[in-house]
Parts: C-alpha cells; structure tokens; sequence
C-alpha cells in the first residue's frame, strides 16, 4: 500500500495539486468568514470543504485513468451529461418527488438546475468536462487536416451544438465559456490565422447588424448589465448596477492588508460568497489577498499549459489547452465583473465561489490534467530506462 503510494506520489504533479489545494482552503476560510458575519451560517463553507475534499479523492482516481481511455469512452458521459442537461430546456421548476428538474436557482430565467432536497447540481458543469474530452478527440482524428472545409464545419457544429443547447436553457454565461474553451481548443490544433481574424471580423460586423435589426434579442436585464458598465453612475440603472458598485467599493477600499477576515467591518455586495467573493476577499485581505489569489490562479494556469507542453500526444494537448481555456476563460470574466470592465453573466471564481457541483467539476478536471502529466512521466522513465 505505501509503495503505492510513494510510487504515485513521485510521478503526480504534486505542485499542481498543492495549488488546487491551497486555492480551496483559502476559499473555506473566506466562506466561513462571510457565514459569520452576513449570513449567520457556515452551511456555504461546509459545502465548500465537503466538495474539495471529495474532488481532491477524485481528481486522485482520474489522475490513474489513462485519459485517453476516458476520451474513447465518449458515448457513456455524453449520454450521462446531455440527458441531464436536456430536460431542463422543457421542464422549468418540475417537481418529481425530491427532485426539482430546471430548478431556477437565481430567481432569474436561467433553469439549468437541479435541486436534489436541499442541494442543488448543475448538469452543464459535467457536460463541459464531457465536451472538452469529446472535442478533444474530434480534434485528434482530423490532426493536421483542421482547416480543410468538411472538418472546420464539422468541428464547428460540434463547438457550436453544445453553446446553443446552454443558451437555450438559459445559462449565456456558461455558453459563452463553452465557446470561448472550444475556439481555444481549436485555434491550438492549428486553425488558421486568417481564418480566425476572418471569423473575427464576421462575428462583430454580424453581431452589429443583428443587433440593429433585432434590437430585442437581448433581454432587458441583459442589455441593462451592458449598459450599466458603460454608464455605472447612471441613476436609472441603480438596481442593476448595485452589486458591481458595491464590488469596486469594496476592492478599492481593501488597502494593503484589507480589514481583516471574521470582524464584520466589510462592506456589504451581494453574493458575495458566489460570483462577487473576490471583492470580499479583497475587501477583508487588502491588495495582498487580492494578489495571492491572482498569483494562485494565474500559477494554475500555467501549470496546466506546461502539462500541456509535456503532453506525449495531441489528444493530451487539446484536453490540457481545453482545462486552461476553462480555467482561464472564467476567471477572467469573473474578475471583470468584481472590477466593474465586463458585465454580470454569472460565471463563478474556479476553486473560490461558493457550489458544490462547480468545484468537484473543477477537480475533475484537474484530475484529467493529472493523468497527461502522469502519462508524461511514464513515456520519460521509459525512454531513460531503454
């Protein structure tokens, strides 16, 4: 058993997870401290270590996986991810006993819940973890041939399907990160230059022109979130614009060491354990937690893209480039939010926000990092050995 173990633990990346494991447990000290002083309850911050603890054991087991054995077996976690993720475009809010399907978690349109007693699951985080795997080994199979035209379009229907789905259900923040972590996946199996530039152009002279036909394909709350980062001080959208206000005051009235976790003298924002915790960190942690948590992320990110450089294939590569695009995508559109440049679309902090389902969905991931790297290691040892 300890031989194992120790067997393991020299060929893991054992930094990779220590950086996971630091970011959770700074996530549960800042979740206690906002269940003490706005909420009067640990529940987010026992949530919080229950689901890190559980991920980290998971992302332990995936790292064991061969993952090209988890690509091939695409069949069985597409079916599972999609058939959960498909009845709440038709069921909203349907009660089957204990189960709430389309369960509308924000009081807002978005139905892409589950609620399971008094917890709550989100479906498409597991469908991302389904859709970089798949898209991933769409990707090895035309290597090299990306940019002829029967592949792009194929690849492109294969990226675009699963945003729409998300779209419709009513999750745009989660479709956008779906996009945006396929056109990444994409682009680094060597899609060309003008064609990117090309999509770009088309997508912005498109997008202009529909909105200037259909002025209406944006929901008044949407189009109120874009506005209020143009304009935040404009009275007539004081409710929408509360809650990034109330962010930016409370990052730029952290200071250097911020006013100190658990003493209740933090300026209040709005869920601030979920989308906006970065600005209660930073309020209670000053610049210096507001920079270790960005020194936290940013080290994962790299990691994950050196995994990638080691990867021993492509199929490797375009999963590790998938998990960075994720990781990357989200915390830069978080952190516009907390900073007031990028409108309020419901992308949590990887590792940070408060939710079960995102963060053993998260490790999950981490776990598919893992087992590249692993494979990494293995292909050196036996190349020093021969």
């Amino acid at each position: 058993m300890f031989d194992l173990l120790r067997r393991y633990l020299r060929r893991v990346d054992l930094v990779y997870l220590c950086l996971c494991a630091v970011c959770s447990a700074l996530s549960v000290v800042v979740l206690l401290s906002i269940g003490q002083t706005q909420l009067g309850s640990n529940n987010k911050a026992s949530v919080q270590f229950i689901a890190s603890v559980l991920g980290l054991m998971l992302a332990v087991v995936f790292s064991t996986v061969d993952y090209r054995a988890l690509a091939r077996a695409w069949p069985i976690h597409a079916v599972v991810a999609w058939g959960l993720v498909l009845p709440t475009l038709f069921l909203h809010n349907f009660r089957a006993g204990f189960v709430t399907i389309g369960y509308d978690a924000g009081g807002t349109s978005n139905y892409s819940w589950y609620r399971v007693g008094g917890m709550t699951f989100q479906p498409a985080e597991l469908a991302k973890i389904s859709f970089i795997l798949t898209f991933a080994l769409h990707l090895d199979k035309v290597r090299g041939r990306v940019n002829q035209p029967k592949n792009l379009l194929l690849l492109l229907v294969h990226l675009l399907a699963p945003a729409v789905v998300i779209h419709i259900q009513g999750d745009d923040g989660t479709a956008l990160v779906f996009l945006g972590v396929g056109l990444i996946m994409l682009y680094a199996a060597g899609l060309s230059h003008w064609l990117v530039g090309g999509a770009l152009l088309a997508a912005a002279g498109g997008g202009a022109v529909l909105m200037k036909l259909r002025p209406g394909i944006l929901k008044g709350y949407q189009f109120k979130r874009i506005l209020a980062v143009l304009t935040p001080d404009d009275p007539a959208l004081a409710d929408i614009t509360y809650q990034q206000n109330k962010g930016a005051m409370a990052i730029g009235t952290g200071g250097l060491t911020g006013q100190g976790l658990f003493t209740g003298e933090h300026i209040f924002v709005p869920n601030a354990w979920n989308d906006f915790i970065f600005a209660y960190l930073a309020n209670a942690m000053g610049f210096a937690g507001g920079a270790l948590v960005l020194a936290l992320l940013l080290a994962l990110c790299l990691r994950t893209l050196y995994t990638a450089y080691r990867s021993p294939d492509a199929l490797g590569r375009s999963l590790c480039v998938g998990v960075f695009a994720a990781l990357f995508l989200q915390c830069v559109i978080n952190l516009g939010m907390n900073l007031q440049v990028l409108p309020v679309i419901g992308v949590t902090l990887p590792f940070f926000s408060a939710g079960g389902s995102s963060v053993v969905m998260m490790y999950l991931c981490v776990g598919l990092v893992l087992s590249v790297s692993i494979n990494a290691s293995r292909r050196r040892l036996r190349r020093s050995v021969l």
